[in-house]
């Protein structure tokens, strides 16, 4: 049985917990069930806290004066729950994710929507609740190199202020992140069309303060990236949904005056749909022929799985196309280093802009990606979190069966439900400490696809086995 742990987090207790069982052999519950609610009792009630070693089989069994099987199929039945994990050589331990959370209870029919509760935790207020947020968006930070992080920070720390810093950014990252595409996605650019940023969110706005102004519209997929159209709104644009099905986004449904049009079509956001060549051809011939822009958003065009990553679309028509990307979902939101990538001139344009709104990036933090870069440490990271996210995907399929769609790139998936399940599914999910997203969430008006948006990026193995058998038990309900 493969068991999984968070290296380096806790110590190992030099003695096995002792809980207070008792199987009453009388009842016509199996002794199996019996030890592993009781068990599951003690584990979410506290009296069990995460990290604690279990006594092994064989003493548990002859403290309770059962057979060995019956301990042995009980904690079998809590590790396949993600209660449980082993360490090798060390023993069973109670899984680190777990919190004090009471048994549910069926909730009783409120007077107002499930959702309209309040508002969500954040991540780290997730983590310190004990909750499994499996909303889509965050990577598996715990996945890095500590001595290739620590040796590129050092670097950082040696490098000088610079009193003047280039809005486009420092010329040996440029060189670096167009060499890095070239490899990766196809992009054949040299580092004057390359200008680093804070990520994607920060890149878009750079382009809304360039391209856009009060009057003019931007289209944005629907259902889409929510920021995007908080982000483009907020540079004066009046933002038109555009419509998307299972490939991506609907050309032959783009309006003829639009300015910029945001789209992901590597992994669209949150369908999880991939544009295919033949639409990806008729929407740049969209481009040409109004004008517009289209600003590609590579989302998770690094995690590919049982499909060969499309090429950039900005390598089909760089003149009508600006590509955005980031390492928020390759290494770390923390890091604060993305990329715009644009012909010369537009991009000196957009310098322009930056340098006028006195935004930058760290110089630390590109110090820092550039040796990251230089010195292969961000291909091996990337070959070790593509073999994760495969198995956690490999993980989500097999619990939660062909019905998912979406699922051949990224870090999320989409679970269908008829619309009248979902708000009652989150919300008990919630109730049972599983945070999770709908598609509505991404929704401009009122959607036309409903279901769950599941991310698994940020969840670890054993949480997500657990999670998922906690939806299994609502949906069923549902």
């Amino acid at each position: 049985m493969a068991t999984y742990s968070r290296k380096g987090k806790t110590t190992v207790p030099r003695r096995a917990a002792e809980p207070a069982l008792s199987l009453d052999r009388s009842a016509a519950r199996p002794l199996t069930v019996q030890l592993s609610d009781a068990l599951r009792e003690a584990m979410s009630g506290g009296v069990l806290h995460p990290g604690e070693r279990l006594p092994s089989s064989r003493v548990l069994a002859a403290q309770l004066g059962v057979s060995r099987t019956v301990v042995t199929e009980a904690y079998q039945q809590l590790y396949a729950e993600g209660w449980l994990e082993g360490r090798h050589g060390s023993g069973t331990f109670v899984a680190r994710h777990e919190a004090a959370h009471p048994a549910p209870h069926p909730a009783p029919a409120p007077a107002e929507p499930l959702l309209a509760a309040a508002p969500r935790p954040s991540r780290g207020q997730a983590r310190e609740q004990g909750l499994i947020d499996l909303r889509p968006g965050g990577p598996w930070v715990g996945g890095h190199d500590p001595a290739a992080w620590r040796r590129a920070w050092r670097y950082a720390a040696e490098q000088p202020p610079d009193d003047d810093p280039d809005p486009r950014g420092l010329p040996r990252l440029r060189e670096l992140l167009a060499d890095h595409l070239r490899r990766t996605r196809g992009v054949r650019i040299g580092p004057e069309s390359v200008m680093v940023t804070r990520g994607t969110g920060n890149g878009l706005d750079l382009v809304g303060a360039a391209l856009l102004g009060a009057g003019t519209r931007a289209g944005v997929e629907e259902p889409g990236y929510q920021k995007a159209r908080t982000i483009l709104a907020a540079r004066g644009a009046r933002v038109h949904p555009c419509p998307v099905d299972h490939d991506g986004i609907l050309t032959e449904a783009l309006p003829e005056d639009l300015s910029v049009l945001y789209t992901t079509p590597a992994h669209q956001y949150p369908l999880g749909g991939r544009l295919p060549i033949p639409r990806r051809e008729r929407l740049l011939a969209w481009a040409r022929r109004t004008g517009a822009m289209v600003v590609e958003d590579d989302y998770d065009a690094e995690f590919r799985y049982d499909v060969a990553p499309l090429p950039a679309l900005y390598g089909l028509d760089p003149g009508r196309v600006i590509l955005l990307g980031t390492l928020s979902k390759t290494l770390s939101p923390d890091l604060g280093v993305g990329w715009v990538v644009a012909e010369p001139a537009r991009l000196e344009h957009l310098a322009a802009v930056r340098r006028d709104l006195s935004d930058r990036t760290s110089v630390p933090a590109q110090a820092a990606t550039a040796l990251l870069l230089e010195r292969g440490d961000l291909d091996r990271h990337l070959r070790r979190m593509r073999l994760e996210y495969a198995r956690r995907r490999r993980m989500l399929i097999e619990l939660l069966g062909p019905r998912l769609r979406g699922d051949t790139a990224g870090l999320h998936v989409l679970l269908p439900l008829p619309a009248t399940a979902v708000a009652p599914v989150v919300a008990e999910a919630a109730e049972r400490g599983v945070l999770l997203d709908d598609v509505s969430r991404n929704s401009h008006g009122a959607p036309d696809v409903h279901g769950l948006v599941i991310g698994y990026g940020t969840a670890s193995p054993a949480e997500l086995r657990r999670a998922c058998g906690v939806l299994n038990e609502v949906l069923r309900r549902h």
